[in-house]
C-alpha cells in the first residue's frame, strides 16, 4: 500500500489502529537509537530515515540516501534496514541474532516483514539502527558506488 502522506503524523493517522500502534512503537525504537545526523522524512510513501542532502548530495537517484524505513503494506508491515543489506558481515550478524530471539525471520534483501509487533525483536531493531554512524554509512555507500570495498 503506497501512501501519499507528506508528514509522519499524516501517515500514522491514515493507518488502522493496530497497525498505527505497531508502526508507532517501531518508530519510537528507531528514534531512540538513531545515530546523530540522520533525519526522519517521508520518502517513497514510507517513514524513512535518511542521510540529509547537506551531508551527501550526490546519490545514484538524486534522492536523499535511505538508511532505514518503515511501512505498512497490504499484508504485512515492513522495516527496511539498508545497513544490513549493504554489509555482508552485518547481515550475518543480524540473521544470527534474529534467530537467537526465537522469532521467525521473514526477510528479503533489506526488508524485514512482520504481521504483528510481537513478531519483531525490538531490542535487536534498536541495536541494528544504532550500529552504523552516519559517517560510516556514507563511506560504505561511496565505496559501493566506486567499486571498492568500504570500511
Amino acid at each position: 500500500m503506497h501512501s501519499d502522506a507528506t508528514t509522519v503524523s499524516d501517515y500514522l493517522a491514515e493507518l488502522p489502529d493496530e497497525r498505527r500502534r505497531a508502526i508507532a512503537a517501531v518508530r519510537d525504537v528507531i528514534l531512540d537509537y538513531l545515530p546523530a545526523g540522520y533525519a526522519e522524512a517521508m520518502q517513497y510513501g514510507m517513514i524513512s530515515y535518511i542521510v540529509p542532502t547537506d551531508v551527501l548530495a550526490e546519490t545514484y537517484n538524486g534522492q536523499p540516501l535511505m538508511y532505514a524505513a518503515l511501512a505498512s503494506q497490504k499484508r504485512h508491515m515492513s522495516l527496511y534496514l539498508t545497513n544490513v543489506y549493504g554489509d555482508p558481515d552485518v547481515e550475518a550478524w543480524f540473521r544470527e541474532r534474529y534467530r537467537a530471539t526465537g522469532k521467525r525471520l521473514d526477510m528479503g534483501k533489506s526488508c524485514v516483514r512482520f504481521r504483528r509487533l510481537d513478531d519483531l525483536p525490538l531490542d535487536l531493531v534498536g541495536e541494528t539502527i544504532a550500529r552504523t554512524p552516519i559517517a560510516d554509512f556514507v563511506e560504505i555507500y561511496r565505496a559501493s558506488r566506486s567499486g571498492r570495498k568500504g570500511g
